[in-house]
């Protein structure tokens, strides 16, 4: 296998054209007051409501998310929402730590897969492969999983853009980043120094601690399901039976799925079955860089925040 400098490779995505957090002026409120109370417009304010409830009552706020939401420029947005406390857990997959890292190392990421597939050369950088893989040897023997250990990683390094790393953000406000990795399915499976006894250990032990704070959502947590059509909706589904089945009573909380389009096992395994037993569930569908900066905006405004506790809608069925 050849590598090659990832400072020659050509990327799509820069930090220069990430977002920025919210600020707290009026002007935005004025347009959320405005909002009507129909259809994705209610849906919104009552997401919002839901998140903020549950920051009341320490309930968990887990923002469940598909790399593409990294690849949008929204890294800031969240690494925001996570240190003011409305973001208390996060999960993903494998490619959002290879993104993370390549924005924290090298301010680049999104690689051009058209102009380097037909040379074999897709996913072959050398940086990122050795980076994450030092970062999952050093966090291994402390018990860490994935997605702590490349947060570490990254938070002591001196990378020159680490500021923009939410794994990072999240190690160092000590909240559980679970990385849920499919074998095969990220470029790190192509590198030279891939270890797969490695990368399945890290995955499971985050998959136990998502475990553990799925069994802490019922009462009022929330959990928000961003651009992930197939894993992250199938480990929510098998973490909330595993939390049961060890005797969790997990009802009466808040599923959101925000996507570009709908797609069956977000609607069954965020929005349908896991509030069967009692909740509520949103379904927001539009672009991730503009439905999360508008929600983040909201909360840190703190719109509606003196909201009625949303009321849970009949049994399975959901809001749009």
């Amino acid at each position: 296998m050849t590598t090659y400098p990832i400072a020659t490779r050509r990327f799509k995505v820069a930090v220069e054209d990430f977002a920025e957090p919210p600020s707290p002026e009026d002007s935005f409120k004025r347009f959320w007051d405005g909002l009507p109370e129909i259809l994705a417009a209610g849906s919104i304010r009552r997401v919002v409501a839901a998140i903020h409830r549950a920051k009341r009552l320490g309930k968990p706020v887990v923002f469940a998310f598909g790399a593409h939401v990294l690849k949008t420029g929204l890294s800031p947005i969240l690494i925001d929402l996570v240190r003011r406390g409305f973001v208390t857990a996060l999960a993903t997959n494998g490619a959002s730590g290879i993104h993370d890292f390549e924005i924290a190392f090298h301010g680049r990421t999104s690689e051009d897969v058209g102009s380097v597939l037909l040379d074999g050369e897709f996913g072959m950088s050398r940086e990122t492969g050795v980076g994450v893989f030092r970062a999952l040897r050093a966090g291994r023997p402390k018990g860490w999983g994935y997605g702590r250990s490349l947060g570490e990683h990254v938070r002591r390094s001196r990378y020159p853009f680490r500021d923009l790393s939410l794994f990072a953000a999240a190690a160092e406000a000590g909240i559980p980043l679970t990385v849920h990795v499919a074998v095969g399915t990220d470029t790190l499976a192509q590198h030279p120094g891939m270890d797969g006894a490695l990368v399945g250990e890290l995955s499971y032990r985050d998959f136990l601690l998502a475990r553990d704070v799925v069994a802490r959502l019922g009462g009022g947590g929330v959990w928000v399901n961003a651009g992930s059509t197939v894993i992250l909706p199938e480990v929510f589904l098998k973490a909330l039976s595993m939390a049961r089945n060890l005797g969790h009573d997990v009802r009466d909380f808040t599923t959101v799925d925000l996507d570009m389009i709908r797609h069956y096992r977000p609607h069954e395994n965020v929005l349908k079955r896991p509030v069967m037993a009692g909740g509520q569930s949103f379904a927001i569908t539009g672009h991730h860089e503009l439905t999360l900066p508008l929600i983040a905006q909201a909360l840190v405004l703190g719109l509606e925040s003196d909201a009625p506790d949303p009321s849970a809608p009949a049994k399975g069925k959901e809001r749009t």
